[in-house]
C-alpha cells in the first residue's frame, strides 16, 4: 500500500541551496563539514552536518560537487541564512565565493516510478549522484523500502516527469526514511551520532579537522554515546523539539522529538533522539507525562555498532 501512495514528484521548497564556487571551495568544506568533501566526485552525494566547537550540530546539508571548484549543499530554509552567516566568517582569505543559491535552482523529490521516468534507476545506492546534462539527481535512503530521490535543477530546466505528489507525503516519507535533516527547534541540540548520522554516512573518521570533531570522535570511540534516533509513531500530532517523557520518570525528559509528519493513514511519524537505556522501558510520551503516547519501529537501516 505504502508504495502505491508514495510515488511521484513533489516541489521542495522547505529547502535551499548554499552554493561554494572557486578553486578551494572543496577543501574550505571539508575543514568546516563532517564530510569529505576534498574527495567528493561528480557521481557522488554527501550527508554531512555543521557543527559547533563542542560537537552539536548547527545544520546539515546533502552535498554535491558537480564540477571541480563548485560544490551545492541543499539544507532547511529555515536555517540557511544563518548558517550561511556562520560559514562566511571563516571565509578569510580562502579563494571561493560562498552565496545562497536558492533562487537559481529548482529542487523537486522523485518517489517510486518517478526515478526511471527521469532517468535514474530505482536500484541506486543512497549518495548515488547521477548527472544529466545540468541536472543532478541524488539517491536518498528509501522509505518503507520505496525508492526516493532529491532533483537538483537550473531554473529554467524542464519539469521532472511523473505524477504530483503531496507535499505532505513526501515529508512524512522522510520521516520514515530515518534520516533527520537539522531544522530551527533542534538546532545546536545533538552531536551527529545521537542524530545516527555516523550509520548513513553523515561522519568521516578518517578526514582532517573539522569544528567539533574531538567531540563527535570521542562519543565514537570512547564509548561515550548514550542517545541515539528511533522511528516511533503516535495518533496526535508531533513537533521537532518536543521533549519525551518515559513513565519510569514523569519529571524529567529522556528524549526529544527530531522530526515528525502526519502520517497518511492517520496519526503521526516521528523521529526521537533519546537516551538509549529509556528504550526498553516503555510508556514513552511526547509533551509530557500525560501527552501522546509513542510506539517504537525498528529503523530502516541498522546502527553502526550493530553492523
Amino acid at each position: 500500500m505504502t508504495s502505491v501512495v508514495l510515488n511521484g514528484v513533489t516541489a521542495l521548497s522547505h529547502l535551499g541551496v548554499i552554493r561554494a564556487e572557486g578553486p578551494e571551495a572543496a577543501d574550505f568544506l571539508n575543514g568546516q563539514l563532517t564530510q569529505d568533501f576534498a574527495l567528493l566526485g561528480p557521481t557522488e552525494a554527501r550527508l554531512a552536518a555543521l557543527c559547533t566547537a563542542k560537537g552539536r550540530m548547527i545544520a546539515s546539508f546533502i552535498g554535491i560537487r558537480p564540477q571541480p571548484d563548485r560544490v551545492l549543499l541543499v539544507i532547511g530554509r529555515d536555517i540557511l541564512a544563518a548558517t550561511l552567516k556562520r560559514l562566511s566568517m571563516y571565509v578569510l582569505r580562502a579563494k571561493l565565493k560562498l552565496g545562497d543559491a536558492t533562487e537559481e535552482f529548482m529542487l523537486h523529490g522523485l518517489a517510486g516510478t518517478a526515478l526511471m521516468a527521469n532517468g535514474v534507476s530505482a536500484d541506486a545506492p543512497p549518495g548515488r549522484c547521477c548527472q544529466i546534462g545540468d541536472v543532478n539527481v541524488v539517491s536518498l535512503y528509501p522509505s518503507d523500502r520505496v525508492p526516493r530521490a532529491l532533483r537538483i535543477a537550473p531554473v529554467g530546466s524542464a519539469e521532472p516527469e511523473g505524477s504530483a505528489l503531496d507535499p505532505a507525503l513526501w515529508q512524512w516519507s522522510e520521516v520514515r526514511s530515518g534520516i533527520v535533516t537539522v531544522s530551527e527547534p533542534i538546532v545546536e541540540a545533538f552531536v551527529p551520532q545521537m542524530l545516527n548520522y555516523e550509520s548513513v554516512g553523515g561522519v568521516n573518521f578518517k578526514k582532517g579537522c573539522y569544528p567539533g570533531q574531538e567531540v563527535v570522535a570521542r562519543s565514537q570511540f570512547r564509548g561515550t554515546l548514550k542517545r541515539r534516533t528511533y522511528l516511533v509513531q503516535a495518533t496526535a500530532p508531533l513537533a521537532a523539539g518536543q521533549d519525551v517523557f518515559a513513565a519510569n520518570d514523569p519529571e524529567q525528559p529522556v528524549g526529544t522529538v527530531a522530526q515528525a509528519a502526519p502520517a497518511p493513514g492517520g496519526g503521526w511519524a516521528a523521529l526521537v533522539s533519546m537516551q538509549i537505556a529509556a528504550l526498553g522501558g516503555g510508556g514513552l510520551r511526547a509533551g509530557g507525562a500525560d501527552g501522546p503516547a509513542l510506539s517504537v519501529e525498528p529503523l530502516p537501516y541498522p546502527l553502526l555498532e550493530d553492523i
